[in-house]
């Protein structure tokens, strides 16, 4: 089995939100735990609504024969992001607002693909979520603190 990759769009929002309530049930063990943590969640219809018909967040999945349009595959992975213009300085950056995986493998090709869509897009930055797993995923990058809950990578020579 190989990963691909391709745009999310408001098709997947219940497989994702499906993804997510998985993983919190295997890390909070009481219900109404789970329910109030979703409510202030990330991955929260609204949000997940705002952020996926922009174009900007992609989903990672699992399967055989990988197809750039297909939902076919187990989803083992996600980003949500939109560009921002005129933000701390830079003309364009990537702000990723929330990454999620369920393979260690898909975290660090999600966030590869982030930072080469920044590049190839020509954005000065992309931030990340500052999280110990995804500061080990983009430690090559040389990550800058921009926050407690964010950093950032550089993505071209200009702002280097």
């Amino acid at each position: 089995m190989s990963l691909f990759f391709r745009i999310a769009n408001l098709d997947d929002l219940d497989e994702i939100q499906t993804f997510e309530k998985n993983k919190l049930f295997e890390s909070v063990s009481d219900p109404m735990e789970r329910e109030i943590q979703s409510w202030h969640s990330k991955w929260r219809t609204e949000s997940l609504q705002q952020h996926l018909p922009l174009g900007w967040s992609f989903v990672a999945r699992e399967a055989d024969k990988p197809s750039e349009f297909s939902k076919e595959g187990l989803l083992v992975g996600y980003f949500i992001a939109q560009p921002l213009l005129f933000f701390d300085g830079q003309t364009q950056s990537l702000w990723i607002e929330h990454l999620s995986y369920s393979s260690l493998q898909a975290r660090d090709q999600l966030c590869d693909l982030g930072y080469r869509l920044s590049r190839e897009k020509h954005f000065q930055r992309v931030y990340f979520p500052n999280v110990g797993q995804i500061q080990n995923a983009i430690s090559h990058l040389k990550p800058e603190a921009w926050s407690p809950t964010s950093c950032f990578v550089k993505t071209s020579k200009a702002n280097s």
